[in-house]
C-alpha cells in the first residue's frame, strides 16, 4: 500500500485509541486520487484534549476551515484519547498532522514517528512561541530563596508527565545539585515531592502554606490567577525561572511529500492566525485557536526543541522513553 493509500476515511471528533487509530482501514483516497492541490482528498488532524476541554472541535475549526480552503481536501478532526494513540496514529500512517505539547512531540519522534514541524502557536500577535516554568514560594517565607533552598521542603510539582511542572524543575534542581537524578527514589531523597494534579492546584498549594515552595509554568503566576481572583498580587515570589521552553506545534507526516509538507509550512506560518481568519470571513471577529487560547501560529523547526531533549538526557526521565 502506498502513502497515500493509507489515508482513511474516520469519523470526525471520534474519541479514538492507539489501537483504533492503528488499526483504521484505508479511505476513499486508497486509489491514489489527490486534490488539484496536490493533497491526499481526505487529511486527518488529530489532537488530544485539554483536561477541561468541553467542544474540542470548536477550537479547530478555523483551522479546519483554512486548511480545506487551501488544501481541496476533507479534513477529518481526529479526537484521541491519549498522545500515544496520536504517535501511533502517524507512524501507522492514519494521522496526517497532529498537535502535540513539546514533551509530547519529542516523545515521538524518540517513539519512531517522523514529521516535520507546520509552526509554533503564539497566544499574542507578535509573541514568540514558548514559556517557562517557574519556582515559587509565598513573599513572605524568607527560607526559600533559590532552589537550593528546596532541599527537606514540602515541594508542590505538577505531575511526572508535566513539562513545566516536572520535567524542567527537576532538570534545574539536578543542575543546582539538590537531588541527584530524576528518579523517584532521588527526589524524595531530598524533599517531600507532592504532586497537584494541576498548575493552579500547585500556586494554591503553595499560597496556603501546604507546599514550601513548588512548581507551575508562568503565566498561572504571572496572570491568570491573579486575574481570577485566585491569589492576589504579591502574594507569591518567583525564585527561579527555566530556560525558554518550546511552544506547542503542529506537525506533519512526512509520508504527505515535501512538496505537500512545504504548501502546508506556508500556510500555517501566513494564514494561521486570528487577523487572518477575520480578513478571510473564517471568523467574523477575533478567534483563538485550539484548545490553547492561541491568536495564531508562527514558523518552528525541529531544533526548537533541543532544549527539551537535553533536559531528558539531563533528568534520565523514564517519561521521555514513551
Amino acid at each position: 500500500m502506498n502513502t497515500t493509500s493509507r489515508r482513511r476515511a474516520v469519523t470526525a471528533a471520534a474519541v479514538l485509541s492507539a489501537a483504533a487509530l492503528v488499526a483504521a482501514g484505508c479511505s476513499s483516497s486508497s486509489d491514489g486520487a489527490t486534490t488539484e492541490q496536490g493533497f491526499p482528498e481526505t487529511i486527518t488532524l488529530a489532537a488530544i484534549p485539554a483536561e477541561n476541554s468541553t467542544d474540542l472541535k470548536a477550537s479547530y475549526d478555523p483551522v479546519i476551515t483554512r486548511l480545506e480552503k487551501e488544501t481541496g481536501a476533507k479534513v477529518e478532526f481526529i479526537q484521541a484519547s491519549d498522545y500515544a494513540g496520536v504517535v501511533e496514529g502517524l507512524i501507522a500512517g492514519n494521522v496526517d498532522i497532529a498537535f502535540f505539547g513539546p514533551f509530547a512531540y519529542v516523545v515521538a519522534g524518540i517513539n519512531g514517528a517522523e514529521m516535520t514541524p507546520l509552526g509554533a502557536v503564539v497566544q499574542d500577535e507578535g509573541g514568540k512561541p514558548g514559556y517557562q516554568s517557574y519556582g515559587i514560594a509565598r513573599s513572605d517565607n524568607a527560607s526559600v530563596n533559590g532552589l537550593a533552598d528546596y532541599a527537606g521542603k514540602n515541594v508542590c510539582f505538577v505531575d511526572p508527565s508535566s513539562t513545566s511542572g516536572f520535567l524542567y524543575p527537576t532538570a534545574g534542581l539536578i543542575e543546582d545539585n539538590v537531588i541527584a537524578s530524576g528518579s523517584e527514589a532521588d527526589i524524595s531523597a531530598a524533599m517531600t515531592p507532592i504532586y497537584a494534579g494541576g498548575h493552579d492546584a500547585s500556586v494554591l498549594a503553595v499560597n496556603a502554606g501546604d507546599c514550601d515552595a513548588g512548581f507551575a509554568f508562568d503565566t498561572m503566576v504571572d496572570r491568570t490567577m491573579i486575574d481570577n481572583g485566585e491569589i492576589a498580587p504579591g502574594e507569591l515570589k518567583t525564585v527561579w525561572k527555566s530556560d525558554t521552553i518550546a511552544g506547542s506545534l503542529f506537525a506533519a507526516n512526512d509520508d504527505l511529500g515535501t512538496d505537500a509538507i512545504a504548501k502546508l509550512q506556508d500556510v500555517f506560518s501566513e494564514g494561521m492566525n486570528s487577523d487572518a481568519f477575520v480578513a478571510d470571513g473564517i471568523c467574523a471577529e477575533e478567534c483563538r485557536i485550539t484548545d490553547e487560547d492561541a491568536w495564531g501560529v508562527v514558523p518552528a523547526q525541529d531544533s526548537d526543541y533541543d532544549g527539551v531533549r537535553n533536559v531528558c538526557e539531563i533528568t534520565a526521565s523514564e517519561k521521555c522513553k514513551g
